[in-house]
């Protein structure tokens, strides 16, 4: 039986509280209103439900969903943002900021207010309102359907009540499109560097062509780049390899790539000059890697930015790097393995596959010829009715390769043409 009692009997609109046994025998008190008749039915309420998950009327794991549903849904998001604690800070911010812009626009209490077509229609007017491009208004959506989905994983939720949330074609409206820089360039680059005897963003030109170098060579991001000591190479097995380690990777994961032989080589004279424990690239990630590259394109004679877009650090670097992968024969999958990504999809926004690149392609179709046809031929339209004398008119048409104008001639007229008749050879 359910009792009620006040803690702080002297206390005016103290609340009272209700002791009851749950399902499982055990007693629990909980905190009831101020007015006691509510308080008395709150405690009949909790005595009916025990009773009935007792019993099996009731499926506890129904009532567990029903119970997270109605908690504060700051809980919950305290929840989550421990939970990507192990992610970069700035990953923490972005993701954790946009949930909290659209919790707060939605006015969402708990996670029962959580509604497709309420997020949905806030989304589309915070992007109209600050005039968010296509992919950082796809970065909301990915936010708060992460924290939905965690919700389920977690058993906060029986299912992501945002499935279906609106995505947006993240080619349209792309504020700075990369392109990827073609071998002769990255090498005028990494040359005009070299020579350079100007210092950008307190390195010097020798620093910023090995800083290229490498980039173009491992697809590394700035960051990872940034970390790179000594330790992380190993030089001396069969297959020399770099390591980026798990909190470095964008992926959280420890990292493997192999490296080119020459670069491997040019890699090593490099640490002769580094101490143990040293970073090749000391502050690269803190640097204006832009503004650092931007110099030497131009001494190099290379636009910045074109029709086909900028040639920044990160497009010089990662994005010439996949793209020269899958010109150079490597399979799609292979190249998404290298680059590191998690969808094949992504590798694709890197590959930067032109029309000089599509020709290249068609060339490389094998070639065919077509058969020898008389000029005089109309079609099926006139097809002879007579066996003997289509087939006479069949032999007439083929002539010599130097027969003018009045066919289009085969130069091999001993191979069996598409139609399934094999013309003889052309006689002068």
């Amino acid at each position: 039986m359910a009792s009620i009692f006040k803690k702080q009997k002297t206390v005016k609109g103290a609340p009272y509280f209700v002791q009851y046994t749950d399902e499982n025998g055990k007693r629990k008190t909980v905190k009831g209103y101020s007015d006691k008749s509510l308080t008395e039915q709150m405690a009949a309420k909790l005595e009916l439900e025990a009773r009935m998950k007792k019993t099996g009327m009731v499926d506890p794991e129904i009532d567990h969903f029903r119970v997270q549903k109605l908690l504060p849904i700051e809980q919950h998001q305290k929840a989550f943002e421990k939970k990507l604690s192990d992610r970069s800070e700035k990953y923490q911010a972005h993701t954790n900021g946009r949930i909290k812009a659209i919790i707060e626009g939605c006015d969402i209490k708990t996670l029962a207010d959580l509604k497709l077509e309420t997020v949905q229609d806030h989304l589309r007017s915070y992007a109209k309102t600050k005039k968010l491009t296509n992919r950082t208004y796809n970065h909301y959506v990915q936010a708060i359907d992460a924290f939905c989905n965690w919700c389920v994983k977690s058993k906060r939720l029986p299912a992501n009540p945002l499935a279906g949330l609106e995505r947006r074609n993240n080619q349209i409206g792309i504020k700075q499109k990369r392109r990827a820089l073609k071998p002769d360039e990255i090498q005028r680059l990494i040359d005009a560097a070299t020579n350079s005897r100007k210092w950008y963003q307190r390195y010097n030109g020798q620093t910023r062509a090995r800083i290229y170098l490498m980039a173009y060579m491992t697809g590394l991001r700035k960051n990872e780049l940034s970390s790179l000591t000594p330790e992380s190479f190993d030089l001396d097995s069969p297959m020399p390899t770099v390591t980026v380690e798990a909190h470095i990777s964008k992926h959280r994961k420890k990292d493997l790539l192999p490296l080119h032989a020459d670069l491997a080589r040019q890699v090593r004279e490099w640490l002769k000059d580094i101490k143990p424990g040293k970073k090749l690239f000391p502050l690269l990630d803190k640097r204006k890697t832009w503004l650092m590259i931007k110099h030497d394109l131009k001494a190099a004679g290379i636009p910045y930015r074109t029709a086909e877009g900028v040639a920044d650090f990160h497009a010089a670097g990662r994005h010439t790097y996949i793209t020269e992968l899958l010109r150079n024969g490597v399979s799609l999958p292979e190249a998404r393995e290298l680059a590191r990504h998690s969808d094949i999809n992504m590798t694709m926004r890197y590959t930067h596959i032109g029309l000089e690149d599509q020709s290249r392609a068609i060339q490389a179709l094998p070639a065919l010829q077509m058969r020898c046809i008389s000029s005089d031929f109309r079609g099926l339209s006139e097809a002879l009715t007579d066996t003997q004398t289509a087939t006479k008119n069949a032999t007439t048409t083929w002539q010599a390769s130097d027969c003018g104008t009045q066919c289009h001639c085969r130069t091999n007229p001993q191979k069996v043409e598409a139609g399934g008749i094999e013309p003889p050879s052309c006689e002068s």
